[in-house]
Order: C-alpha cells, then sequence, then structure tokens
C-alpha cells in the first residue's frame, strides 16, 4: 500500500513540476495564471512568484489584476521577502481603495516592516518605519479585525526603542562615566515615564550618583551625597520592594555614614 502510494505521490510531484516548467516557457498569460494559482494554493510561494512576475505587467489596468497582485504580494510574505511584500501591499492598497482585501493588505504591509525590524542593538530605521506604517493603519482602521495586534506590535517596537535607549544610557555607568550616566540616565526616565525599565534605569541613576559622590573631592562631596540620598529615595519611593533594595540599603548606609562629617 505504501508503495502504491509513493508512485502515486511522485506522479503528482512530477506533472505538477511538468506543468510548472511548460508554464514558465509558455506565451499563453492564461496558461501562467492558472498553474501560478495552482502553486500558490500549493503552498509553493516562490514557483507562484516566478509566473507572477512573468504575468504582472500583462495585468496592469484590467480587472482581474486586483485578485492576481493580492496573490503576488500574499507570495512575498509568505516566502518572507518582506521588503518586496511591504512594497507590494502597499501599492495594492493604493491602487484598490476599493477592495474588499485593501484593509488586509494594508495590515500585512505594515506587518512586513515590523517583520524586518532587527534586534534592539542594531539600527532602528526598519523599527521606526514600522511604527509609523502600524500607526498610519490604526488610525485609518480604528474598528479593524487587525487591531489588537497592531497595537501589539507597536507595544512591542516602542518597547524595543526603549530597550535601545535605556542601554546606551547605561553604558556611561558601566564605563564609569558617572557625570554622563546621571544625565543620560536622568533624560531616559524623562522620556519615558512609563517605560518598563524605569526601576532599572531608578537604580543605575543612584548608582552612578552614589559612585560619582564617594570619589568627590571634598567641597563637591556634600552637594554629590545628599543628591545620591536623594535618587535612593526615588526608587524606593517608585518600588519599596525593589530587587536592588539590598544593595542599595547598603550604598544608602555608606552615604549616611559620609554626610555625618558634615554635621559636626
Amino acid at each position: 500500500m505504501n508503495k502504491i502510494f509513493s508512485v502515486l505521490l511522485i506522479s503528482v510531484l512530477f506533472v505538477s513540476c511538468s506543468q510548472y516548467q511548460k508554464a514558465l516557457k509558455s506565451e499563453d498569460i492564461a496558461v501562467k495564471t492558472e498553474v501560478a494559482n495552482k502553486m500558490y494554493d500549493a503552498g509553493k510561494y516562490t514557483k507562484a512568484i516566478r509566473l507572477y512576475e512573468q504575468i504582472a505587467p500583462a495585468y496592469k489596468g484590467k480587472p482581474s489584476a486586483e485578485r492576481m497582485f493580492f496573490f503576488y504580494a500574499n507570495s512575498l510574505y509568505k516566502s518572507k521577502q518582506y521588503y518586496l511584500a511591504g512594497y507590494q501591499f502597499e501599492n495594492f492598497a493604493a491602487t484598490y481603495p476599493k477592495s474588499e482585501k485593501r484593509q488586509e493588505a494594508a495590515f500585512l504591509g505594515a506587518e512586513c516592516f515590523y517583520r524586518l525590524s532587527p534586534v534592539y542593538s542594531l539600527d532602528q530605521t526598519d523599527t521606526e518605519k514600522a511604527l509609523d506604517k502600524l500607526q498610519r493603519f490604526i488610525d485609518t482602521y480604528p474598528e479593524s479585525q487587525y487591531l489588537e495586534q497592531a497595537n501589539s506590535y507597536v507595544k512591542e517596537l516602542r518597547e524595543k526603542q526603549e530597550k535601545k535607549a535605556f542601554e546606551i544610557a547605561k553604558q556611561y555607568n558601566t564605563i564609569s562615566d558617572f557625570k554622563g550616566a546621571l544625565k543620560a540616565l536622568e533624560n531616559f526616565i524623562s522620556d519615558y515615564p512609563g517605560t518598563p525599565f524605569k526601576e532599572e534605569a531608578l537604580y543605575y541613576r543612584f548608582d552612578s550618583a552614589y559612585k560619582l559622590a564617594m570619589n568627590s573631592v571634598e567641597s563637591k562631596k556634600q552637594e554629590r551625597l545628599a543628591y545620591a540620598k536623594t535618587t535612593h529615595m526615588n526608587l524606593v519611593k517608585f518600588n519599596d520592594g525593589t530587587e536592588y533594595k539590598e544593595k542599595a540599603d547598603k550604598m544608602l548606609a555608606d552615604i549616611e555614614k559620609e554626610l555625618q562629617q558634615f554635621s559636626k
């Protein structure tokens, strides 16, 4: 039984391959279209793309072009060619404003840039483009079935931007540039008040203020110790059960001890 099934499968694949090769060489647009759609339905998107690329010029301006161009764009998307897919989906949405597929095309076009967004440590140009396109989709289709997913993508991308900004600010602390760290972390906290990295940013601001104060010349030490004490208070006020509490409280004890010399 298995041998019969294997023979039938090989026969089907051979016929399919033969049809595809003939369609590639054919001058008949109808033949190419039929086979391209078969490849699309079978999930053979790379083969479908080759045929759609051949017939696309002949379809421009024709009533039947709408379906073909959506399949073409979706084939690119399914085969993870996101730059090309994004362009084709955007072009589709602009060319067919009354299409029932327009909203889906607009969403998938924006999603392509979401897929192109790199890890936070790399250049975030594509992240910014994705955010712009997703926000435009949300504004244009506030009742869309894709709205929840679009908002989820926006949240994820914004957190990625915040992560990059935070890591840049934190880097000053890592390289012991505590003045630079204080400025960068203060700007970060101000720019991203609702960030999920706020507690960590508050801790590293305190750590930077502490280290700057403890290593200061006497003429600046009291003022810097007092500021470091304030940054500790800000951290605990934000979360009195912070994961950094044990370390932070030990550092606060050092600050209090150093401040005693100025109260004599």
